[in-house]
């Protein structure tokens, strides 16, 4: 069965504070704004790279959280890993937006 969601950033924020393991978080936005600031644990694919290293690097049944610059990056970005197989892949909603909202943990220059 797929997994055709988006989640909040609450849902997000509840697993990583109960320390739910086997998820991946992935950050979709370029390098600069990846290294400024981005959501504590999460790894950073530009949507170019995606496909490929997602496929190489990632066990098709694992749990992903993607979330990118906008809606719109975030829903291609979902959907490209769908296309690759990927069964279990969620939106963030609001991306990393909703994230600082919701007071999630964060890494980077700007912390």
């Amino acid at each position: 069965m797929s997994s055709n969601l988006a989640t909040d950033a609450h849902e997000l924020k509840s697993r990583l504070e109960w320390g739910q393991p086997a998820f991946t978080i992935i950050d979709v936005r370029d390098r600069h704004s990846y290294n400024y600031v981005h959501i504590s644990g999460a790894i950073q694919i530009p949507v170019d790279d995606l496909e490929k290293r997602a496929t190489f690097s990632l066990h098709k049944q694992r749990h992903i959280y993607v979330y990118g610059e906008n809606e719109q990056q975030t829903a291609t970005a979902a959907q490209i890993l769908r296309d690759a197989g990927f069964t279990e892949v969620a939106e963030i909603k609001g991306g990393f937006i909703a994230w600082k909202i919701v007071g999630g943990a964060m890494e980077g220059l700007a912390v």
